[in-house]
């Protein structure tokens, strides 16, 4: 594999084949060629070196610009000629290339990379110093069409200046889009070009220019990796019986905690250890043959070295799914992914689907199954959670007991060896308790069936993905700016966009997020009305609005004067509803009376309830669930207080209406859902 780096006249027709216009250009090796190629160009001009050993022109005094004269052409041949060998004495000089300058306009940038997980993508951004300085960027995973592309550029921050801004003229945006369509073709259809900048392309009030060109040429290209194993059926989660090899009656080993676990399981549990007859009150078998019925789920927790004999007879036992638990594996190095290759021979040998090795395991609070050495087990709910790390497993599920947030699933996916996040992505797709489904990633092996997989079940279960790794530190140099800024975490984030995943910063605000939609489903549009008995909090709420980009709609006169009728003198008459402190329980009711009549106005309702002594809680949460039944909206709790609130927070868990104790979250979770679902084209952005 060599990867060479073309000179800019290359690069340049590469442009031209594609059909990108590039200012007019000769490559000349004396000082007499130059001249005539100056003359061909047209004066001014621009000269720079070409060599295979200087990639940054400029910092080697290899680009002269605004060279008006013959006489000019000549020095500055000699010059760049000089410059070059001071700077590099070993660099082999090529030529230098003479070319049209251009006149001023706003420049951007078009890149391209190969990312190891997604494969190719493109980057466009302002160009020069802004893209360094700003990271205005916006970023596409190949392949994509002209409508993404519009997209891309509208997205970006500068693109005011491609509109027009202020006294600037607007640029030619559909010059712009068609450069980038025409560069996204000759990229995805090119395997040997692996990574590209055209710094800058300058873009006019009519008409734009490729001025520079760097491509990376690759003899031998790396191949996006694809998986070896077929799709995960979705059966071989229906599990009546349940094997755990190197289950143990001592309580310090991890196949004691797992069997301790699994013992409220309906289904058959089958111990393995050849050293005890019983274990945990069940009979216990030396091996899997051994056990007379059949296994429908094999958990290993044995020594590493020991894991492939297993899979071997979890094979002639016929067992569909094997979880190893199992540590020592690919994670560790050289040795560990020899090991790993060789269990995944043995179970594509057999048909054999693995999960790990190196995870948690897997819990399924419907079927009462938990296959981990986690000491709790999480409640039913109808969110799904499926993570890379262990750890953050057993911390999410302790923290979820006391905010009584359920789970229909929560799968560690470890090694990912051969079950990744798109089968368990695909499976809670098609679970009839999943409702939307949390991500916790720290790298994903298939990038493209990755993003297949979430774009079948995004738009009907929505899924919410953290993901680590932003830190830039300790990441290598890369070679072209596209490389510096389309870092490995921005192609995740453009990834996760373009497949209807919504990112979330932090694992709270996932599961806000995720709570929120499994209860909700995505709001219409981002209309909103905010009913409080609190008007400290009414005036933050419409600060965090405009924050997180969330509409107050504005009320009519009909519906204020239907307001008055049930509201006191004193209240806000406008949107949010203050219903002044003494907002008793009738208060609410009648007011949220008034908002399900008129709800064809509104798309989400926040309502925020303080304790006072003239309102109910329980009866204001109470009214607040009749509320929900009687709307096809976003009802958004936000009942704010201590004690007081236990008994009505409950009531609204029960009534399947989540609750924001701190109003920021709330606004901030619904405003992330609205930004995903305007991006997405799956919601109104506004209601004209």
């Amino acid at each position: 594999m060599v990867r060479t780096l073309l000179s800019e006249a290359e690069g340049y027709e590469l442009l031209n084949t594609a059909g990108v216009p590039i200012p007019r250009f000769q490559v000349a090796r004396t000082a007499e060629e130059a001249e005539k190629a100056a003359e061909t160009a047209g004066y001014p001009v621009v000269m720079k070196v070409i060599s295979p050993d200087i990639v940054h022109k400029s910092d080697a005094g290899g680009v002269i610009t605004g060279i008006a004269t013959p006489g000019e052409v000549r020095e500055a041949f000699g010059t760049i000629r000089e410059n070059a060998g001071n700077y590099k004495p070993s660099a082999v000089i090529s030529g230098i290339m003479v070319e049209q300058q251009l006149p001023p306009g706003l420049e951007l940038i078009i890149g391209g990379k190969t990312d190891p997980t997604f494969g190719k993508v493109i980057t466009i951004g302002l160009g020069g110093k802004l893209v360094e300085l700003l990271h205005d960027v916006a970023i596409g995973v190949l392949p994509i069409e002209e409508s993404d592309i519009r997209s891309m550029v509208r997205g970006l921050k500068g693109y005011r200046l491609i509109a027009g801004f202020r006294d600037e003229p607007a640029r030619d945006e559909e010059a712009l889009v068609g450069i980038i369509s025409a560069v996204n073709r000759m990229f995805h259809a090119d395997p040997r070009i692996t990574e590209f900048d055209i710094n800058p392309v300058v873009l006019y009030e009519k008409g734009a220019c490729a001025v520079d060109a760097r491509f990376y040429i690759d003899d031998s290209p790396a191949i996006t990796k694809t998986r070896q194993m077929p799709e995960m059926q979705s059966r071989i989660m229906d599990i009546h019986s349940i094997a755990v090899v190197g289950a143990s009656t001592d309580p310090n080993k991890v196949g004691y905690a797992v069997c301790r676990n699994l013992l409220t399981f309906p289904g058959s549990l089958f111990p393995v250890n050849p050293k005890s007859d019983t274990i945990l009150g069940r009979k216990s078998y030396p091996d899997l043959t051994s056990i007379p019925e059949p296994v429908d789920l094999a958990v290993i927790v044995i020594p590493a070295a020991g894991v492939p004999r297993v899979i071997e007879e979890a094979g002639k036992k016929q067992i569909p799914l094997v979880i190893v638990i199992s540590s020592g594996f690919r994670e560790i190095g050289k040795e560990g992914i020899a090991l790993e290759e060789e269990c995944m021979s043995i179970a594509r040998k057999f048909g054999i689907r693995i999960m790990g090795p190196n995870c948690l395991g897997l819990m399924l609070p419907h079927l009462a199954i938990n296959t981990t050495f986690d000491p709790v087990s999480p409640k039913p709910g109808n969110i799904a959670f499926i993570s890379q790390s262990g750890a953050i497993i057993t911390t999410i599920v302790d923290w979820s007991l006391p905010e009584e947030i359920g789970f229909s699933a929560v799968i560690s996916i470890g090694n990912q060896a051969d079950l990744t996040f798109e089968d368990f992505i695909t499976w809670a797709g098609d679970d009839p308790h999943t409702k939307s489904i949390i991500l916790y990633v720290e790298q994903i092996r298939y990038g493209p069936r990755f993003m297949e997989a979430v774009r079948k079940v995004s738009p009907t279960k929505p899924v919410v993905a953290i993901k680590s790794g932003a830190s830039q530190i300790g990441q290598k140099a890369a070679s072209s700016h596209t490389g510096s800024l389309a870092g490995s975490f921005d192609v995740y984030m453009a990834a996760f966009h373009q497949a209807g995943v919504i990112p979330a910063s932090s694992i709270r605000e996932a599961f806000q997020a995720a709570e929120l939609l499994a209860s909700e489903g995505y709001p219409k549009g981002i209309r909103a009305v905010v009913i409080t008995n609190a008007g400290g909090f009414g005036v933050l709420a419409s600060d965090y609005a405009e924050r997180y980009g969330i509409e107050l709609v504005e009320f009519s006169p009909d519906l204020i004067h239907e307001l008055d009728a049930v509201l006191p003198a004193d209240w806000s008459r406008a949107n949010p509803i203050d219903m002044v402190g003494d907002a008793s329980a009738d208060r609410f009711a009648r007011t949220f009376n008034i908002m399900i009549q008129y709800q064809d106005l509104w798309d989400i309702a926040f309502v925020i309830a303080v304790p006072s002594a003239i309102s109910d809680p329980i009866r204001v949460s109470n009214e607040l669930v009749r509320f929900s039944k009687n709307t096809h909206k976003m009802i958004v709790g936000c009942m704010i207080g201590g004690d007081s609130m236990k008994t009505p927070l409950r009531i609204l868990r029960d009534g399947q209406i989540p609750n924001f104790p701190d109003l920021e979250d709330a606004f901030r979770a619904v405003g992330t859902i609205c930004k995903h679902k305007c991006s997405t084209g799956l919601a109104e952005c506004r209601h004209d």
